[in-house]
């Protein structure tokens, strides 16, 4: 396309930009001008290859707005591709509208949720992993950065693991405009600065005028050419180009037009033809070359003994290993504790489902999400207390219709000598808190496996937590575990209290049953393998049938396992039920190394703490 063609429709899209967000009164018209002649050139330049009458389209290319408030300069791409009408355009930012403020996938063209500063290029690392090594497929993965971003740390945990896995279908487009929201940013236009960075990391690095159509189809077709490292396009640009009351002006940053400066602002900007149209390039019909499964009959069934003693974070990794043949878009990622997390399991068994992301767990959960929006099926795995650092990119995961599971092992103090520091004591109520998502927490191996077979094939984000502690097997191996139950393993009609736990702390309860058993009492125990959904029915049943419900978890109080059985007890449909008892024993002391029996004790949630809190319901014998 000519390079005309490319100034009129760049002046176009500038024109929407400002309009779109002026009608709305509120966006980022700035931030989107300065990337308007980088992004014009990709899309209708012949370098970006898309059949936009098919956006899941397996062979399309992919493009991520990582700096997701240029969502004006976003949408008028695909208006001037003929994809979105006047009338759409005219809802910007209105609810029930497609085109929202950042964009995400309920507009077709979005290829994940951006926003959060600093994940695109996680994501777009997923896509390139996808195309390169798993679907094989000749795609290219193109993710427009903001200057500002680039302090993101998540930026250069991609940026290291894009270069490590040779990944030359990725290319990254900084918009080095030289404004933040509130003046310059780090480096301001000095782009030898984002030069030396992107090439230590291992990347070709191309800096350039992103105002000029000749160097950025330059720049794009070096990147086309370069084999065996991702390519960073540093774009030197103007905020605000095209208007000289906005182009290099602090203060202007996510600031609407009023109608006079708007008009103003069209003045500047000269002949604007509304019906001009560019073409996006067809992609190369490829089938791709999935890998093929090996199943093996050795661990095609759940086999553990009776009397065995296995860690549920081993497990873990035994059942993903056994359930790959039946969901083959399984991928199996982990930073560098794949030997305490299990997932070594997974890799030593299809190598080539498995990526070792290093100790960098943001950018592992982003990766994920670009697998997931590419269809596949990632587990991700880590220490459940290093996730806390990931949560950001966890939480975005859910505006993107994501499917991950994530592993969260080594939890509670129960892990004993490493300390503080290594315990996971927020996770359930980090998962607990987004949407939609699922939170299991196994008590044994059989149930291990069938939770992450239930994962596997439940559509949506999961999260499984595993315990350092081998422990006995509870279940044979015909048990199911459907998400949403619970396993009532101790009943009667005589039953004092119901005592519930999970993990680590059943064991616990189930030992706690048998000394109370000795002096006569019994209990009611319930395993909550599923803290959400919550099994309602059973825990409303308890409620009913006995005098309190104690919770046992290794976890802290505020958002875990007790709240999540209160909430169902208090709050079913707005229905106050029999307002039972609900006893919270919990980690509430910050405890240091020691053997995992006496940190459960020194946190009062161990055998001899539930025996305790029971014996408290105990009827007294009146004398005379």
């Amino acid at each position: 396309m000519s390079g005309q063609y490319l100034v009129k429709l760049a002046k176009a899209s500038r024109y929407l930009s400002l309009l779109m967000s002026s009608q709305a009164g509120s966006g980022h018209p700035t931030s989107s001008l300065s990337a308007t002649d980088l992004m014009i050139s990709l899309l209708f330049g012949g370098f970006f290859r898309a059949d936009l009458n098919n956006p899941s389209n397996p062979n399309n290319d992919r493009l991520i707005f990582s700096k997701g408030h240029a969502s004006p300069l976003f949408y008028s791409l695909f208006y001037l591709a003929g994809k979105i009408n006047d009338e759409e355009l005219a809802t910007y930012r209105k609810i029930g509208s497609a085109l929202e403020g950042h964009p995400r996938p309920v507009f077709p063209y979005a290829e994940a949720a951006t926003g959060s500063l600093g994940q695109g290029l996680s994501i777009g690392l997923g896509m390139a992993l996808n195309a390169k090594y798993l679907d094989k497929l000749p795609y290219k993965t193109f993710v427009l950065l903001g200057d500002s971003e680039m302090t993101e740390g998540s930026v250069w945990e991609a940026l290291q693991l894009a270069s490590h896995y040779k990944l030359d279908n990725l290319i990254g487009i900084i918009d080095v405009n030289g404004l933040g929201q509130r003046g310059k940013t780090m480096y301001g236009h000095d782009l030898k600065a984002y030069e030396k960075k992107a090439k230590a990391f291992g990347w070709n690095a191309i800096p350039i005028d992103g105002h000029s159509f000749s160097d950025i189809a330059k720049a794009y077709t070096e990147a086309f050419n370069t084999k065996g490292l991702p390519t960073m396009i540093i774009a030197k640009t103007i905020k605000g180009k095209g208007v000289s009351f906005l182009q290099n002006k602090d203060g202007w940053h996510g600031k609407a037009l009023k109608t006079e400066e708007l008009e103003k602002a069209k003045q500047e900007l000269g002949d604007i033809d509304m019906k001009i149209r560019g073409k996006v390039e067809k992609p190369t019909k490829v089938k791709g070359q999935k890998s093929k499964v090996k199943t093996t009959s050795q661990n095609s069934k759940v086999n553990y003994q009776e009397g065995e003693q296995v860690a549920t974070r081993k497990a873990y990794g035994n059942a993903l290993a056994r359930i790959f043949p039946q969901y083959p878009n399984i991928v199996v990622l982990d930073a560098e504790v794949g030997n305490s997390t299990y997932a070594e399991i997974f890799g030593k068994a299809y190598p080539e489902h498995f990526f070792e992301m290093y100790i960098a767990e943001q950018n592992m959960a982003g990766t994920a999400l670009g697998l997931s929006r590419r269809g596949k099926i990632p587990f991700i795995s880590t220490f459940a207390a290093f996730l806390t650092r990931a949560h950001d990119q966890i939480r975005m995961s859910q505006y993107s219709e994501a499917n991950i599971k994530v592993c969260g092992s080594h939890a509670g103090v129960s892990i004993g000598e490493d300390g503080p520091s290594q315990m996971g004591l927020e996770d359930i109520a980090m998962f607990r808190s987004m949407l939609n998502s699922v939170v299991l927490y196994p008590s044994d191996a059989i149930s291990t496996e069938k939770l992450t077979e239930e994962a596997a094939k439940h559509e949506g984000n999961v999260y499984i937590r595993t315990t350092r502690k081998d422990t006995p097997i509870l279940y044979k191996p015909d048990e199911d575990f459907p998400i949403g139950g619970s396993k009532t393993l101790k009943k009667s009609s005589k039953d004092l209290v119901t005592v519930v736990g999970a993990g680590i702390t059943l064991h616990e309860a189930l030992a706690a049953f048998e000394e109370l058993k000795k002096e006569g009492i019994l209990i009611r125990v319930i395993d909550l393998y599923s803290i959400k959904p919550v099994d309602t029915a059973s825990l409303k049943k308890a409620a009913k049938e006995t005098k309190a419900i104690i919770v046992v978890e290794d976890h802290f109080p505020e958002g875990g396992i007790a709240e999540a059985v209160g909430s169902a007890l208090f709050h079913l449909g707005g229905e106050n039920l029999l307002a039972p008892r609900v006893i919270s024993l919990a980690v509430r002391k910050i405890v240091g190394s020691g053997k995992p029996e006496e940190l459960l004790d020194f946190e009062g949630i161990s055998k001899e703490s539930i025996i305790k809190t029971v014996l408290s319901f105990r009827t007294p014998i009146k004398s005379g």
